[in-house]
């Protein structure tokens, strides 16, 4: 079950905390990472059980009726699960738009970029490694309307990847261990580099 209990309030049913990444001034090297370009927007957890759908903030708040688009998605699946992804709404280039999505006005255009499977029809996925958690995630996405997008990975040189992510104007990138399973909480397994250009550097919000 996916219900982590209580910390310093008590977490709703079919919430998980999110794994964070630990941020760092330059990818890692090696065979091992993978790199996903990370986009600009709010982290989501949203999980289907049982015909029913609620999507949650980075910190456990529930936001289903602030994505009906997404959750609507969401049941159109052909199976429960819990994804981990970020809603994002592109400008008219098709690059994430912080300010478009914070605003309000466009909630009605917010997708998920979903990069992570945490949960298959009650099949706890986490303690499997991240490789084999996306390709199920691929699979589950196949034929998803747009309102969900698979987060497609990168292989190879990690600094080649984050100076393309840079002169797309993304918010940077987000290199995982292929190898490893999901963990809640600050993660080594997972790095973020940020993009010094990109408007979200400056920013401290609930994401």
């Amino acid at each position: 079950m996916l219900w982590r209990g209580t910390t310093a309030r008590r977490r709703p049913q079919g919430f998980v905390d999110p794994c964070i990444p630990t941020l760092a001034t330059k990818p890692p090297v090696g065979p091992r990472w993978i790199h996903e370009i990370k986009h600009d927007g709010y982290r989501l957890i949203i999980c289907r059980r049982a015909g029913r759908v609620r999507v949650f903030s980075r910190r456990g708040y529930d936001w289903t009726d602030r994505y009906p688009m997404i959750r609507d998605a969401m049941l159109g699946l052909p199976q429960d699960a819990t994804i981990d992804g970020e809603a994002v709404v592109c400008d008219a280039m098709g690059v994430a738009d912080f300010e478009l999505l914070h605003g309000r006005k466009h909630d009605g255009r917010a997708f998920l970029c979903a990069f992570d499977l945490l949960e298959l029809d009650g099949v706890d996925l986490r303690p499997f490694p991240l490789e084999r958690r996306k390709d199920q995630l691929r699979v589950l996405l196949l034929g998803c309307i747009i309102r969900i997008q698979f987060n497609e990975h990168l292989e190879g040189d990690g600094a080649t990847v984050f100076a393309h992510a840079c002169r797309l104007g993304c918010e940077g990138i987000v290199s995982k261990d292929r190898s490893r399973p999901y963990k809640s909480g600050p993660s080594k397994t997972w790095i973020k580099v940020k993009n010094p250009e990109a408007p979200g550097v400056q920013r401290f919000e609930d994401r």
